[in-house]
Order: C-alpha cells, then sequence, then structure tokens
C-alpha cells in the first residue's frame, strides 16, 4: 500500500456538488490519508461545509486561480514525500468518485512501478451511464483529442493501459514526480494541462496509465479545463484557449532551430485558419485566432521556461511518443463519421420538406408551362431585347472590369464607381461564358418557375399544408410585379422578384446556420444591387428582425456588410456629388414609364395600367365596367385572407407579415416621388415594382399564416385566391405571349454590320449616335465596339445634372456636324475617339422628321465625313481624318485607389462566398445528458392544429429554438447509442429524449 495518499480538492462554487464529493471521499474504500482544499472566493456557507471534513490543509484565496495553480499553492504547503511512493489525488468539488475509485487508482500505480499517473475514467455527472472523457492524446500535427468523448459506457474500452495524457481532474500522481516535474505548466492554465504533464512524464522515462475501474462523475463546470458550458461565446472561448495552449506545445515541441521559424509563422498561419473558419461556418473563432497566436507570441518567456523545465528532465526521445499518438488513420475516420453524420442531418432537414407530396413538383410544373407557353417566340430567336435591356459584353474579362471601380465607357467615358448591379450582371454573364447575353434570355425564360420555387419554399416555412405551399409557390410566380418587369423589360426587378422569397427562407435558416446567414447577406446585397430603392425596406425589416432573433442576432447582425462594401465607393461619390438621392435611381438603361397612382400599386400594378384590363374589355365595356374594379375585385380574396390573419390564433407572425405589406406598399408610393434619372430631355422616374414586390411578400405570408390557422376550408380558400391571381394577371399573360408588350426576340445587332466589322479588329472603335427628339432637339451619344452593353451603364451619369467637358464636347461637335457650318471636327474626333456617324431614324413626330432631315442634308454636304449608305439603324457616315488609335479611343488604365476598392470588396463579398459555401454541417448534436439541456418551456395548446400552427408561428417570426448547443466547436463522432427500451405510459424516455433533441 502506498504509505500517503493526499487528496486535494479545490472549490469554488461549493452547493450540493461540494457536498456529494465530500461525501463520496468519505465513503471510499481507501480512504485518502490527508484532505487538503483550496478555498477560492467562497461563501460562508461553503467554508462551513468544508470545515466539517476536518482538511489537514486549508488554502483560501480571495480569487479563482487556475486549477494547476491552486493545486501547487497547497502542495507547497505539504511536507515532503516520505517515499517515493506517496502520491496527491488531484480533485475538483465537481469530481464525486465512485467508492472503489481510490483503491483502483492506488492498486494500479502500486502494480506498474514505472508509471507515475494513473487517470481514471470520467463520467457525466448526471448519467453515468455516458463517459465524459477518458485519456487524451495528440494527432501527428499536435492537435490535442480525448481518446473517448462522450460514449455510453458498455466497457468498451475497459482494455485501455497506456495513454499519453488525461484530463487533470481526478489524476492521481505521484508527489516526487510532481515536484521534479514543477506541476502543471503555468503556460497551460485552462487546456491541455494534464496532457501536457503525461507527456513530461513520458520524456522523463516514465508511464500514465488509464485506470477503467477507477470511475468519477464529472460535472465539467470548469475547474479543472475549459469546461462544457453551452453556448456560442463560451465555444468561442474554448476554442481560442484550446488553439492558444496548442501553439504553445508546439513552440515548446520543436527543434531548438526550427523554434524561430514557427514564432513567425503563427500569424501567417492565423490568415489561413480564419479562411478555414469562414468555410467550416465558425467565423466567431477567427478573432480568437489571432489572439491566440498574439498572445503565443508576445510571451516568449512562457515557452523558454517550459523547454527549460523539459530539458531538466527528459532522458527519452520525442519519438518515444508516437505509438501513443492518435494515428492518422484513425483521424480520418473519426472526421468521415462526423461529416456523415452531418450529412444525414442535411438529408433529414430536406427530407422534412416533403417537396413532391405538398405541391411543389406541380408548382415546378405549372410555371415550367407557363414560361414556355409565354415566351415560346423568345426561345425561338436565341435573345431577348426592348424596354430596359441591352445586350452584354461578348467576353467575361469586359463584364468583370465595367463590375469594378475604373473606367466608365457611357456619358462620354469617366473615372467612378461601378454600379453593384454591373456585378449582378457580370455573374450571370458568367454563367454563359461562351455568349453572356445568353443569360438575359435564360433569365426570362426561368424567372416565372424560380419565383415559383422560391414561394413554395417560402410558404414551406410557414405551414406544413399542400394546398397553401401552392399558394405561396402559384401567387409569387404570377404575381403582377414580376410579370409587369418581364414585360416592361426590367432584368433589375425581375431578379429581385425572384430572390426575395429565397431572402425570407435564408434569414429563417440564419437563426441556426452561419452558411445561411452568409447567403443571405449575398442574396441582401443582389436585391438592393438590383432595386436601390427597397434598400430603405429591407434595413428596416432587418432592423426589426435583430431583437426578434434572440440569440440568432449574431448571425444576422453581418447580413447588410457585403451590400455596404459594394455601394460605400458609389455613396461616397453621390454625396460628393450633392446628390444621395441619386442613389436609389435604378441601375441599367434608363428606361422610362408611366407612374403608377397609389391606387395601382395597392392593386400590386407597376407599368401605370389597370393590369392591362382596359384593353382586354375594350372602350365599350370599360365604361360600364371599369378596370379597377373588375382588378380589385379579382385580388380581393388574397387581400381578405391576409387581413384576417388580426383575427388568427398566429397573430405576431400575422402581424409581421402585414408590416412587410406596409412597408412595400410605402416603397412603392415613395419611389414613384423620386426623379433622379435622365434620359435625353426625359425625367425617369423609380420604378415602383421592387416596393409591389415586398407588398405582394407580404400579402401572401399574412395569406398563408391566416389559412394556415382554418381547420376546414383552408384549401378552397386558397383555391379562390390562386384562381383570382391568375385571371387578374390573365391580359398581361397574354400579351407577353402574343409579342404586344415592349421585349421581344433580340435582332442581330444593335449597330450596322460595317460597324461590327470594324469593332471586330477594333473593339474600342467610336460611333457617335445622333437620334432627333420629339421636343426637336438632338440626343448625342458615343458607343464603343459593337454597341452599348448593359454592363457599362452607370447611374452616375443617368443622374447628373450637368454637362461635363466631355460631355459639351460632344453636343458641340453633333450640333455643328448636323449644321452647315465651318467647324473644324478633326480635334474632337481624335480627343473622342470617333470614327462613325450614325443617324438614328427620328420618332413619326413631325418636329424629329424635320429635324431628322436638315441633319441628313448636312451630313451629306461636310467634308469631313464619307458617306457609307444607308443601314438598318439609319445612314451611316465615316469621318475622313478618323485614327484608329486616337487618344480618345484608348482605355485608360485604372488608378491605384480603383485597385484598393476593388480590393476592399472583393475581401467582404468572398468572406461572405467561403463562408456560404454549404458543407452539409447544421447543429452538431447536443450530447449532454436530458437532465442537463436547457428546454424550450412548453406552451399549452389546445389541440393538434394549435400545436402546429404555434411552430409555424416561430417560423415567421424567424425565434431560433431554446437550446444551447454549439455550433462553433468542431464536436467529435459519437457512437451509436443503446437500442431504445420500450417505456410505461407514465415513465420517462430519457433515451428517446436524447435521441430527439439531437434531430
Amino acid at each position: 500500500m502506498f504509505p500517503r495518499v493526499t487528496a486535494v480538492v479545490v472549490v469554488q462554487h461549493g452547493g450540493d456538488r461540494l457536498r456529494t464529493t465530500l461525501e463520496a471521499l468519505r465513503e471510499q474504500t481507501r480512504r485518502p490519508d490527508d484532505l487538503a482544499v483550496v478555498l477560492m472566493g467562497v461563501d460562508d456557507a461553503t467554508r462551513r461545509t468544508v470545515e466539517a471534513q476536518r482538511p489537514a490543509h486549508v488554502v483560501s484565496l480571495g480569487e479563482a486561480l487556475p486549477f494547476g495553480e491552486a493545486v501547487e499553492l497547497v502542495a507547497r504547503t505539504l511536507p515532503d514525500p516520505a517515499e517515493d511512493r506517496d502520491a496527491l489525488w488531484l480533485l475538483t468539488e465537481d469530481a464525486a468518485p465512485d467508492p472503489d475509485a481510490l483503491e483502483a487508482l492506488v492498486a494500479a500505480l502500486e502494480n506498474a512501478r514505472s508509471a507515475v499517473v494513473a487517470a481514471p475514467k470520467l463520467v457525466d455527472w448526471d448519467d453515468p451511464r455516458r463517459m465524459v472523457r477518458f485519456g487524451r492524446t495528440v494527432t501527428r500535427w499536435g492537435r490535442s483529442v480525448a481518446v473517448v468523448d462522450g460514449e455510453l459506457d458498455q466497457g468498451q474500452h475497459d482494455e485501455l493501459s497506456d495513454v499519453l495524457g488525461a484530463d487533470s481532474a481526478g489524476l492521481l500522481v505521484r508527489h516526487v514526480v510532481w515536484r521534479d516535474l514543477d506541476g502543471f505548466d503555468p503556460a497551460l492554465p485552462v487546456v491541455d494541462d494534464g496532457l501536457d504533464l503525461g507527456i513530461r512524464a513520458r520524456l522523463a522515462g516514465h508511464r500514465v496509465i488509464a485506470v477503467p475501474a477507477a470511475r468519477i462523475r464529472f460535472g465539467d463546470v470548469g475547474i479543472a479545463g475549459p469546461g462544457s458550458e453551452p453556448g456560442g461565446r463560451a465555444a468561442r472561448r474554448r476554442a481560442r484557449e484550446s488553439r492558444t495552449e496548442r501553439l504553445h506545445r508546439r513552440l515548446v515541441a520543436a527543434p531548438v532551430v526550427l523554434a524561430p521559424l514557427h514564432w513567425l509563422t503563427l500569424l501567417p498561419l492565423a490568415v489561413l485558419r480564419s479562411l478555414r473558419h469562414l468555410l467550416a461556418k465558425t467565423p466567431g473563432a477567427i478573432p480568437g485566432e489571432f489572439r491566440a497566436a498574439v498572445e503565443v507570441m508576445v510571451t516568449p518567456q512562457r515557452v523558454v521556461r517550459s523547454r527549460r523545465v523539459i530539458a531538466r528532465t527528459r532522458t527519452a526521445r520525442w519519438s518515444s511518443l508516437a505509438p501513443l499518438r492518435m494515428r492518422p488513420d484513425e483521424v480520418r475516420v473519426r472526421r468521415q463519421q462526423a461529416a456523415e453524420a452531418r450529412r444525414q442531418r442535411a438529408r433529414g432537414r430536406a427530407d422534412d420538406l416533403m417537396f413532391l407530396q405538398t405541391g411543389g413538383g406541380w408548382v415546378l410544373l405549372a410555371t415550367v408551362a407557363a414560361s414556355v407557353v409565354v415566351f415560346a417566340p423568345l426561345v425561338a430567336s436565341g435573345g431577348v431585347a426592348g424596354g430596359g435591356l441591352l445586350p452584354l459584353s461578348d467576353d467575361v474579362g469586359t463584364l468583370w472590369r465595367n463590375a469594378a471601380a475604373g473606367w466608365r465607357d457611357v456619358g462620354g467615358g469617366f473615372e467612378g464607381a461601378a454600379d453593384p448591379f454591373a456585378g449582378v450582371v457580370a455573374v450571370l454573364g458568367t454563367g454563359a461564358f461562351w455568349s453572356p447575353s445568353f443569360a438575359l434570355l435564360a433569365l426570362w425564360l426561368v424567372a416565372i418557375p424560380l419565383s415559383g420555387l422560391g414561394g413554395w419554399f417560402a410558404a414551406a416555412r410557414l405551414t406544413e399544408r399542400a394546398a397553401l405551399r401552392v399558394l405561396g409557390g402559384l401567387g409569387w410566380a404570377l404575381a403582377p410585379p414580376l410579370l409587369d418587369a418581364l414585360a416592361a423589360g426590367r432584368p433589375g426587378a425581375v431578379i429581385v422578384h425572384v430572390l426575395l422569397p429565397w431572402l425570407a427562407v435564408l434569414m429563417f435558416a440564419a437563426a441556426t446556420s452561419w452558411a445561411a446567414a452568409a447567403a443571405a447577406s449575398l442574396v441582401f446585397a443582389a436585391i438592393v444591387a438590383c432595386a436601390p430603392s427597397a434598400a430603405p425596406a429591407l434595413v428596416v425589416a432587418w432592423l426589426v428582425a435583430l431583437p426578434l432573433s434572440g440569440r440568432a442576432a449574431v448571425r444576422l447582425a453581418g447580413i447588410p456588410l457585403p451590400a455596404l462594401a459594394l455601394f460605400l465607393p458609389l455613396i461616397v461619390q453621390q454625396v460628393q456629388r450633392g446628390a444621395p438621392l441619386s442613389l436609389l435611381a435604378d441601375p441599367g438603361l434608363p428606361h422610362g414609364a408611366a407612374e403608377p397612382t397609389p391606387v395601382q400599386v395597392a392593386l400590386g400594378q407597376a407599368s401605370g395600367t389597370w393590369g392591362r384590363w382596359d384593353e382586354a374589355l375594350g372602350g365599350i365595356v370599360a365604361e360600364f365596367v371599369p378596370p379597377v374594379v373588375v382588378l380589385a375585385v379579382l385580388i380581393a380574396p388574397l387581400v381578405l385572407a391576409a387581413i384576417s390573419v388580426v383575427g388568427s390564433r398566429r397573430l405576431r407572425g400575422g402581424l409581421l407579415a402585414l408590416a412587410l405589406a406596409i412597408l412595400g406598399f410605402a416603397t412603392a408610393v415613395g419611389a414613384t416621388l423620386v426623379h433622379v434619372a435622365f434620359t435625353g430631355e426625359r425625367v425617369v422616374p423609380v420604378w415602383a415594382g421592387a416596393g409591389i414586390s415586398l407588398m405582394w411578400l407580404g400579402l401572401l405570408a399574412a395569406a398563408v399564416v391566416a389559412l394556415s390557422t382554418l381547420r376546414w376550408g383552408a384549401a378552397a380558400a386558397a383555391t379562390v385566391v390562386i384562381a383570382g391571381g391568375i385571371v387578374a394577371v390573365a391580359p398581361t399573360l397574354a400579351a407577353l405571349a402574343l409579342g404586344q408588350t415592349a421585349v421581344g426576340p433580340a435582332p442581330e445587332r444593335t449597330l450596322p454590320a460595317f460597324v461590327e466589322a470594324e469593332a471586330a479588329t477594333d473593339p474600342r472603335v467610336g460611333t457617335l449616335r445622333i437620334e432627333p427628339t420629339a421636343d426637336g432637339g438632338l440626343r448625342a451619344t458615343i458607343e464603343r465596339g459593337s454597341g452599348a452593353t448593359l454592363d457599362e451603364q452607370s447611374t452616375l451619369a443617368s443622374t447628373r445634372r450637368e454637362l461635363t467637358p466631355t460631355t459639351e464636347e460632344i453636343a458641340t461637335l453633333a450640333g455643328n456636324l448636323v449644321s452647315r457650318s465651318g467647324f473644324d471636327a478633326a480635334p474632337a474626333v481624335d480627343d473622342l475617339g470617333l470614327s462613325f456617324v450614325l443617324l438614328g431614324p427620328g420618332s413619326e413626330d413631325g418636329r424629329a422628321a424635320a429635324v431628322e432631315a436638315r441633319a441628313r442634308a448636312a451630313l451629306d454636304g461636310n467634308p469631313q465625313v464619307a458617306a457609307i449608305g444607308e443601314t438598318d439603324f439609319g445612314p451611316l457616315w465615316r469621318f475622313t481624318d478618323a485614327e484608329a488609335d486616337a487618344p480618345g479611343a484608348r482605355l485608360p488604365e485604372p488608378g491605384p485607389i480603383a485597385g484598393w476598392i476593388v480590393a476592399g470588396q472583393l475581401l467582404v463579398v468572398g468572406a461572405a462566398l467561403l463562408l456560404s459555401i454549404p458543407t452539409g454541417g447544421g447543429r452538431e448534436p447536443d450530447r449532454r445528458p436530458p437532465s442537463r439541456r436547457r428546454r424550450r418551456r412548453p406552451r399549452p395548446v389546445p389541440d393538434a392544429a394549435a400545436a402546429s400552427s404555434a411552430a409555424e408561428d416561430d417560423a415567421v417570426t424567424g425565434t431560433p429554438p431554446e437550446d444551447d448547443t454549439d455550433e462553433d466547436a468542431a464536436a467529435e463522432p459519437v457512437p451509436a447509442s443503446a437500442a431504445a427500451r420500450p417505456t410505461s405510459p407514465g415513465e420517462p424516455d430519457e433515451e428517446g429524449d436524447r435521441r430527439a433533441d439531437d434531430a
């Protein structure tokens, strides 16, 4: 037997766990010879509880210290060990040993004289069937891992003997060796202190053994080790501490020659690991990475001290530890098991949606059929044009150049920030890299099906009823603002309508997923880029969502950041120009349209018409049945269903949906009052469709929420709403199918074939395009290459209120060319890099025709231009003195500021993109026993329908579940649990509860 065993108990909190631990010490079959207690800032009641045990040594501290320092303080007060077999038993107040634990530990050290540390099996305090941890080792790259972590104890690890180290709680350590090794390393105050002690003992020629028969109930509240406190902040703290101590151990174990090199790589490694954290959806650990690296770099004295201790006691080579490290194949198996568990959970979440069983397949089929019927002529033509549509640049490189800050080939050319919409267009064009303009045709063809899918998935977060999900899908796919945008050729408005429901879906998922939050931030940025007028409403909705999201607010907080990064250069430039309202201008080609009245906005009409019902009814019939009445009657079922949500059981979610609808209505009405863009002499109002799409989304959500609370008749009501909505848009669908809208098949070219042939060899060839206007004036623009493109448009040019020196020079040149004067055009032609003059056809107005005739006569008589001939776009002339390499035709090099702007935008958007890449992760299962999990307070519900509606109400508000599982911590896979046993009706099924919580 050992001459003397001293139990050292560190106390910080007291309470029932301390009393249980002290009672367990009294019940040991082999009692400790002495009891030493460290009290750290405890109250009088705890002090009296300890004094009642009559400990031989008591050390009182006014503040909490790391476990190792507390043990060392009391160890200094103990007498020198009489023999080399005297031992210290290191315990905490939440470590209650089984009655035979100390006897098993002592017997293990007695039978293995070379062993100096004996490690017990730590089992869960509330569920002793489950092992917390048992033994600890490192991987080949030095990462600390538990040999056994969170498994049910079925005796599967009772053959474990030699280990590299163990957790510090419950260790039995020979007192002499403790003094020789200087106890725990003070540089490892929280994590891996027991592992480091075992490594140093091994290097000193001793053994560390695991004792399966010694079981200790362990609360793991953080006195010894990082603890298992749930929550994101605690997880980030544990990750930072683990990383700090791993870096310290790396510098300690490195050869002397390589230690400085390791020290220099700490910060670069922090950068690389930060990228990994983005991919692993743990961005909260990034600050800890840098803090850990800096902390280790600025404390080299800790490394020197640790290396000296090892050098003084080491008798074995570092290679002697290799057999006890975790083998690479075992590490690989654990990772594969964890990945498979994540994939299983991801598949389970996808299966819960029941896409085909709840109408998703029918929605997709119906919307695809509608798109094919409506856009059949476009499919045959291979392109789409008209309205606000222009072709895209022919190569992907030009697309991305136009998406970056720098030179803009519009309005005579200028240096400025890019519209974020150009980035969206570049992404679209890259998807059809062989012919970027084909992406616009593809957008028109898939807009209705994608909108239907988005509406269905958004409705699926609100209800499980198939009819209501179909209502959400078809109601969104055939919404008036989408059809108006398709008819008017507004790609930005189309993209906004397609993305809005997906933003809602991602916002719901962001409550528990960093990947969803990052994806939501990118979708948010794309929507704002396509419709800046929607930004105020979306920001208001985001601000409302933050306090309603509880702990998930940390994920939602960064959603606007990519949009802000993309818009910041444009914001600065517009504010410097004194035109902040110009930020609300629609990007792309300025395209005027009739302004809708508030009544038309309320009825979902963005084009200033009554849904084309005035055309469908005819003039005589419309006198007896006003189109506004017809449209109001058809949309009334949707509005009434949405308003009825105020009397339903899901009032909170319904009110939020109605608030979104009101916010969208206010946005649309406000947009009609903003006039900041110009096209020639015409003022272009902001398109109201984005606000109407928001309003429509709120109305559909409120209707789905309201109808989901009905026990009977929900399917019939949904059918009425869908039927009314389809009939309401029937005239618009017919106009699209019959080609009676501004959008139609794309022409082969936008400039004469002669110019395009020249552009094939000189992409910067300039054409002065002169178009007579209805008021008797002229509109002059310069087009480079084969014509104007959508990606080169800029709101900085369309919202400019005064002429620049370049535009004045263009106006002067055009005015003199169409007049009989002696103006020398050569300098202007050289400065502007021009080669051709194209006189566009004027309108049918008499004044425009007269201006065109005078301009044609003047150009024919001007010796500075040579007539080429008539083209499909009007008569074409060539400047006789034009030079291909004129200064004005050269593409200016971007300045250094443009490079920094692009780098900053790429950094923010790239981080969001990396974080949004799905890994099939989701939330790791909660391995704590049921008694230690924080559960949601059960809500009393009268019946199953009420329970379903309550759960659906949480989906509307985006409230995350009240749990404490840790998404940020990388957890090891857990073996399968024991088979579930049948329980009587009144008996709690704890294992079943655990499986339900893990799911």
